[in-house]
């Protein structure tokens, strides 16, 4: 069966040349939810740009059966959403409505299908009412969701997001858990919180110094005290989410 992610030997080495990513040989199947967790320099965000089609690297990257290259960007960035770790980022517009209908009015939505789709997502994240606000009106946990907004506005099948939750408080923390947990798409999360991606995440890779170093069942690998504190991570369960 066909991986929604499919990568196959990629490496990528920064500009200064600094090697980021080595050797990295992933498949995540459809549906499936799988934590990349890592120490900060591990290389999970770069290797979630990499995904995305936004470095161009040595190897193999295939996402939802294509193959990523400079030709097909567009459609690419069309089958995976990214939700970046700081969401002031992707929230630009006068108001929330204006943001999440950028994406969908790309590709060319409008008129009563544009504005159905922006207000069955705002109904899915839990901002309907807050539509016509600006987006730095927001809470910190309402920004989060407003960014997760405009990704699943262009209806991607897999959802790719870096550090989701920080900087939440535990009530913010555990709405997003409950939003993500009620949707649908291959969710890939990167994050250095073991108790968050326990809650969500059947699988884990770990990632240190630009390789994968561990793969397999989530509480298996994020309750083995010795790998974790071996890449300096935390063991689930010790934390408060």
């Amino acid at each position: 069966m066909p991986g929604a992610v499919e990568i196959e030997n990629f490496s990528y080495t920064y500009p200064d040349g600094t090697i980021a990513l080595s050797d990295i040989s992933l498949k995540i199947s459809p549906g499936e939810r799988m934590a990349l967790i890592g120490p900060n320099g591990a290389g999970k965000s770069t290797l979630l740009l990499a995904m995305a089609g936004f470095l161009k690297g040595g190897g193999r990257v295939v996402i939802d059966g294509k193959q990523v290259t400079g030709r097909n960007k567009k459609e690419i960035r069309t089958a995976i959403g990214c939700v970046l770790q700081n969401p002031d980022e992707q929230l630009f517009m006068p108001t929330l409505f204006d943001d999440v209908a950028f994406g969908p009015l790309n590709m060319g939505l409008v008129g009563r299908q544009l504005t159905s789709r922006v207000e069955d997502v705002l109904r899915t994240v839990g901002l309907s009412q807050m539509a016509q606000k600006a987006p730095h009106h927001l809470s910190a946990g309402q920004k989060r969701a407003a960014a997760i907004a405009t990704v699943l506005a262009m209806s991607p099948a897999i959802l790719a997001m870096d550090e989701p939750d920080s900087h939440l408080d535990p009530r913010s923390r555990k709405g997003l858990v409950e939003l993500l947990a009620g949707l649908d798409q291959t969710l890939v999360i990167a994050t250095c919180n073991m108790n968050f991606a326990a809650q969500l995440c059947s699988r884990a890779v770990v990632m240190d110094k630009g390789r994968v170093v561990a793969d397999g069942r989530a509480g298996e690998i994020m309750t083995d005290s010795e790998l974790m504190l071996n890449h300096g991570l935390e063991v689930a369960g010790s934390l408060n989410v």
